[in-house]
């Protein structure tokens, strides 16, 4: 693992805003995951952009390097919080040493609590003392947390994720996403029939970004809520996280919480990192289809389906 990536990290948070950086014309890299093999041998990728052949310029499967951006983003009752610190804990112990861990808090801004390193005490022994309190800082923090993992990703010849754990409300933003109603003496008022449009209206701008972005982005949400605009922010949550080409989980009950933070990391393990060679004319929006041929069936495998290139 680059000896520099502690300095870079420290280098991109000393910027006062956090703008995205300007996505590469020469090449592009994408998440991949093998869901079930048959080749006896490793995968051999195929890839097509917008239904072109693309060159794979360089490979990084499960056992290489990799740093993973880990946001706490915890608001909520001790009874909750406790279950998801032992658990990530135990889960951040048990990654190999060729795994880095940065841990930030996303409450009042995105701030670095330990940079990426090989020495876990620090991440854990932050883990363990953070505060649960404050505003959720989820939707104001992930373009930043992305923006940042995006540069990392393209300065350094690793893997890289973000991980958002969260416990948040989309009642306890500091920002009304409720889209309160107007004029409630008039039945036509488009708040009523449009309660979700303030949530949607986000999520939507937030993907747009997330899109011309290349780390994926994780998100284990501790509780479920089922009215229903947390329901639209849950949904939200899962659609910004499948546009990035990662995944996003919500615990049913406290019993769950070990076993999803869990299923989490070890997805984040097991992704493969591809970097796609563009062509000297490309579009805007590009569509990625990719195949892994073998002679007994090809594998069952998932990838990041789309990428915007930024307009300049």
């Amino acid at each position: 693992m680059p000896r520099s990536c502690s300095i870079l990290l420290a280098a991109l948070f000393a910027v006062s805003t956090f703008t995205s950086v300007r996505a590469q014309t020469s090449g592009i890299s994408i998440p991949v995951w093998i869901e079930a093999d048959h080749c006896e041998t490793g995968p051999k990728f195929a890839v097509t952009l917008n239904g072109k052949p693309a060159p794979i310029t360089a490979q990084w499967g499960p056992n290489s390097d990799q740093i993973i951006l880990l946001v706490l983003d915890l608001t909520s009752s001790l009874s909750l919080i406790d279950p998801a610190k032992q658990a990530l804990v135990s889960q951040t112990s048990k990654l190999p040493r060729n795994t880095w861990v940065g841990l930030l808090r996303a409450q009042d801004g995105l701030h670095v609590l330990t940079d990426p390193g090989v020495n876990r005490k620090p991440a854990i022994s932050a883990i363990q003392s953070l505060s649960n309190s404050g505003e959720p800082g989820l939707l104001e923090t992930v373009t930043s947390a992305l923006s940042l993992a995006d540069a990392i990703l393209r300065k350094t010849p690793v893997r890289v994720s973000v991980l958002y754990v969260t416990d948040g409300s989309i009642y306890s933003y500091r920002e009304d996403y409720t889209n309160p109603v107007i004029n409630p003496s008039d039945p036509h008022d488009l708040s009523r029939r449009f309660p979700e449009a303030l949530i949607e209206d986000k999520i939507s701008r937030l993907v747009k970004t997330a899109s011309s972005l290349q780390a994926p982005l994780f998100v284990v949400q501790l509780n479920y809520r089922p009215d229903p605009l947390n329901e639209a922010y849950q949904n939200g949550l899962e659609t910004l996280a499948r546009a990035t080409g990662g995944e996003s989980d919500i615990c049913q009950s406290l019993a769950q919480i070990p076993d999803v933070i869990s299923e989490m990391f070890a997805r984040i393990s097991g992704t493969w990192r591809l970097n796609l060679a563009l062509p000297a004319r490309v579009r805007h929006d590009i569509q990625i289809h990719l195949r892994a041929p073998c002679r007994k069936g090809d594998p069952r495998i998932s990838w990041r389906k789309h990428f915007l290139l930024n307009e300049s």
